[in-house]
This record gives structure tokens, C-alpha cells and sequence, in this order.
């Protein structure tokens, strides 16, 4: 992507080499050091309460003939499942060995049966983390959004709308096909095992323990994807229809989030970690949406990248120390929004000046 607007240009670069402020980073670690363990308490009831009313809505959304409950349960179940879904960012972060069984549990739970085992994540969004790559061409979840053509933004969520038929093909279509076509297998670990946003990305193939992980669980969708689709000739078309309509608006409301997750105003240049916290977004309370489309501590986003380790039930009192510590002319201040729709409405103005 280039900019053509030197003035823009110029404010982009100045903005990817802002200083880091020491201040901020001293803080942020040493007030959160009492925070750093995940607590199995707090991980296993959250995960199990939220699968198990996910898939019991999304069973009556099935199930019950009256329309208007129907879609009550559809909706209950939507944002049941993608609270479940989302810890799959928190296994990108947890230390080997703080929740013995639980990514286990959640592939087997959520992430084979939602077709998103982790392995699509694992590996890849600590690559989003590193400091030489968040921004640049190497990142496999960035790309300058903001400064991109405006009919980029509605295609970025029509996309994301089609994610189950695209899912359904990938591990029930290509992945059998692939085991037999060595040259399919090697493009499709490359460009089809990542939940990336960047399309130049591309995958190295796994080794060792992370490579049986990988197996077993790709294994488990396909069986998944295959019985999916084989579900029409025994229970008709409704349970199918259903279940991608939960998973397409689960889909769309997480691409929504990602579009807020951060300002997308880089065009590649390496950044001091404050230019890529003041690049991210909090949606801190009071407002009590965010709590509903950017869970298990998403609506921390900024906060997360200075403290990628601190689990997601301890980023509230995190921010709140920070709030309290920091002076007000602090760059912690400026990562903080009110809401989605005002970021959203930000970087489609992007769109327009970019051009």
C-alpha cells in the first residue's frame, strides 16, 4: 500500500517512530506483577459455562418451532460460543504447564466442532507480538486498514461472513484431497492453516510435538466437516443452516472486533512499542457492550500488547492500577476508546483520506 498524500505519509512515519515511554513500560511492569499466573478457577468454569450454553442454545435454535425463540436461542448461542471461541487467544499466551488439560478441552469442546482447532493460531499470532514484525509485512494479523480503499472495510466483514462454508471446504474438501496430492499439502499448510489477515502470509510447515498436535486436531475437524455435511441426508438442511448462521454472525462480530483492535495506520515500518500500543485499542468500562464482542479480556487490546503474558481476568485491575498510577499526560491515556462505532467510523474516515 502507498500513500500518495505526503503529509500523510509524513505523520505515518513520525507515528512508527515514536520513542518508547519509559515511564509507561516501567509501570506496566511492575505494576502487574502479581498478576502474571492464570488462574484455573476462573479459566475452566468460564470455558465450561460458556460451551455449555453456546451449544445448548444453539440445540434449542434446532430444536424449537416457535420463530421468535428460535432466534432468541440463535442469538444466546452466538455470543455463548464466541466467548468460548475466543480463549483460543488465551492458549497463544498461557505458560506450558499452568492448565494442565485445558487446551485439550477446548479443542475438543470448541475448537474442533467450531472447525478452529488451535493449531490455526498457535504459532502464528506470537509472530503479531513480535517487536520487529507487529505492522510490518511480516505480521500475519496486519494490515494498513485505515489506509486502504474504502471498499476494503465492507469486504473485510463480507469475508468474515463466509467463514463456515470456507471452513467446511478446507477441512472437509481440501484436506482429505491433500493427504493424497502432496503439492495441495504443501499449499495448504502454507496459505490455509492460519487465521491470518494478512494474504501474503505464509505458514512453515510444523515440526516435533507441535506437528502431532496439529495432526490429531486437523483430523478431528475434517471428521467434523465431513459429518456436517452429511448431516443433510439424515436431519435435513435446518441443523446446518442453523449452525452457520451462529457461526457466520460469531465470525463477523470477532472481524468487527478486529477491525477496532487496532488504529491499522501502519504501513510497514518497525515500531517502538509504545507507537504499537498507541496503534492498539482498550474499550475500557464504564461502557458494558465491549464486555459482549471483545471478551475474555479482548477489550484490553492495547493493555495486552505491553503485558501479552498477563492472563485475561487479571487486565481489568491492571488497567485500573495503571489509570490510577500514571500522570495525565501519559501516552496509557491515549490508547483508551469509548466504543466500536466511533472506531469504526475513524478508520473508514481514514479510507477517504488515504485515497
Amino acid at each position: 500500500m502507498t500513500v500518495h498524500d505526503p503529509i500523510l505519509a509524513a505523520a505515518q512515519k513520525a507515528r512508527a517512530a515514536i520513542p518508547d515511554d519509559s515511564a509507561m513500560l516501567r509501570a506496566a511492569a511492575e505494576l502487574t506483577r502479581d498478576h502474571s499466573v492464570a488462574n484455573p478457577r476462573i479459566y475452566w468454569p468460564d470455558l465450561m459455562a460458556s460451551a455449555l450454553i453456546g451449544w445448548s442454545a444453539l440445540a434449542g435454535a434446532i430444536l424449537v418451532q416457535d420463530v421468535a425463540v428460535a432466534i432468541a436461542c440463535a442469538f444466546v448461542a452466538m455470543l455463548a460460543l464466541y466467548r468460548a471461541a475466543s480463549f483460543i487467544h488465551e492458549l497463544t499466551h498461557i505458560r506450558k504447564g499452568a492448565l494442565p488439560g485445558f487446551r485439550f478441552a477446548w479443542n475438543l469442546i470448541v475448537g474442533v466442532p467450531l472447525m478452529i482447532p488451535s493449531f490455526l493460531y498457535e504459532g502464528v499470532h506470537t509472530q503479531h507480538h513480535a517487536r520487529t514484525r507487529y505492522g510490518t509485512a511480516e505480521d500475519p494479523e496486519y494490515l494498513p486498514l485505515a489506509l486502504m480503499k474504502p471498499w476494503s472495510l465492507p469486504l473485510f466483514i463480507i469475508v468474515a461472513s463466509l467463514a463456515p462454508v470456507g471452513l467446511i471446504l478446507r477441512f472437509g474438501v481440501l484436506t482429505p484431497l491433500s493427504l493424497l496430492i502432496p503439492p495441495l499439502r504443501r499449499k495448504l499448510v502454507a496459505e490455509l492453516s492460519a487465521l491470518s489477515i494478512n494474504p501474503a502470509y505464509r505458514r512453515r510447515p510444523p515440526e516435533g510435538d507441535f506437528a502431532r498436535m496439529w495432526r490429531w486436531q486437523e483430523a478431528g475437524a475434517s471428521l467434523f466437516a465431513l459429518a456436517l455435511a452429511a448431516s443433510v441426508f439424515a436431519f435435513g438442511w435446518k441443523p446446518l443452516l442453523v449452525y452457520m448462521g451462529v457461526h457466520s454472525a460469531m465470525t463477523v462480530i470477532n472481524q468487527l472486533r478486529t477491525l477496532v483492535a487496532h488504529l491499522w495506520e501502519n504501513e510497514g515500518e518497525p515500531m517502538t512499542v509504545t507507537a504499537q500500543y498507541l496503534d492498539s485499542v482498550n474499550v475500557p468500562p464504564p461502557g458494558y457492550l465491549p464486555a459482549l464482542w471483545a471478551p475474555v479480556g479482548l477489550r484490553y487490546h492495547a493493555l495486552h500488547h505491553l503485558l501479552p503474558s498477563v492472563p485475561y481476568h487479571a487486565l481489568g485491575q491492571a488497567h485500573a492500577r495503571l489509570i490510577a498510577t500514571l500522570a495525565a499526560d501519559s501516552p496509557y491515556h491515549k490508547g483508551n476508546y469509548k466504543g466500536m462505532m466511533p472506531l469504526v467510523g475513524k478508520i473508514a474516515r481514514s479510507t477517504m483520506t488515504a485515497r
